[in-house]
């Protein structure tokens, strides 16, 4: 005899569906103050009342923050630098990943372990020798003087991301390729990146609020307007237009609004590698 597991009373459902719209709404809600926020003046926002719905909007905030803020600059230089991280953190922690894990050599637990140990090293930590080499290097006011940094403690947590993933592979694949004539490098691009695009979906993501929300390094690096990216960019906002925070808010905005774009792109594939990696553990 065999018995059913009980199915949940509706009553449970409901209470389970209005908890998680509860939890929606307190995690979406300063998303929605800070889009109202963005289209007020200082008259209405000091009103008494800043969450409440804009009276009139104030389009002209954005206008204002693309062209006398300057965001437009900062919004380039921050894609820039955290386009050229990303690729450059996939291509170097796919690559190291697959020859640790896949590849039989005498020295690649000890190469692991030392790549992770990057993972306990704070940022505070390396700020000042990192500011001696780069000045060193005439690197300061460049925009290597964040890619490199960036790339460099982006790789630890890549790494052993991806190596995870690439032990799950099944070696008769590799074996497979090999058989029909593939290389290494075919093998890894054509056949072993294909199966990891999980991982290789959060990791971008990861890189991506890494570098994007990064300010400690931005501050301490970057003097020269040219090459200042949003985070820093919107700390000059505050004392430029110290009177004009719907200015400010529209600027906050438009930072906000790239993260929300690229999860929105990649959810189901970071939902995939959480999935994969619950199963794995």
């Amino acid at each position: 005899m065999v018995l059913s597991s009980p199915k949940p009373k509706p009553m449970g459902k409901l209470l389970l569906h209005l908890f998680l719209i509860i939890v929606a709404v307190i995690q979406m809600y300063p998303l929605v103050w800070l889009a109202f926020f963005s289209l007020k003046d200082n008259s209405e926002i000091f009103s008494g009342d800043v969450a409440a719905f804009p009276k009139s909007f104030l389009w002209s905030n954005y206008t204002k923050a693309l062209s006398d803020g300057h965001v437009l600059s900062y919004f380039f230089n921050s894609v820039l630098v955290t386009v050229i991280s990303i690729i450059l953190v996939l291509i170097l922690a796919s690559m190291t990943g697959y020859a640790i894990t896949r590849m039989n050599w005498k020295w690649s637990g000890f190469t692991m372990n030392l790549i992770l140990l990057g993972m306990m090293v704070p940022i505070h930590a390396a700020l000042l020798p990192l500011f001696i080499i780069l000045k060193n290097l005439g690197l300061l006011n460049t925009y290597w003087s964040l890619i490199i940094p960036y790339v460099a403690f982006g790789i630890p947590m890549a790494v052993f991301i991806l190596g995870s993933f690439f032990k799950g592979v099944p070696r008769e694949l590799e074996e497979a390729a090999v058989i029909d004539g593939c290389g290494i490098y075919r093998t890894f691009f054509s056949i072993i990146m294909p199966l990891v695009r999980p991982a290789v979906s959060t990791v971008a993501i990861f890189t991506f609020l890494a570098c994007w929300n990064e300010l400690m390094f931005a501050v301490t690096f970057i003097n020269n307007e040219a090459y200042q990216t949003l985070t820093v960019g919107m700390m000059s906002m505050v004392g430029t237009y110290i009177t004009q925070w719907g200015i400010i808010g529209a600027g906050l905005m438009i930072t906000t609004l790239p993260t929300i774009i690229i999860y929105l792109l990649l959810n189901k594939q970071v939902q995939k590698s959480m999935i994969a990696g619950a199963i794995k553990g």
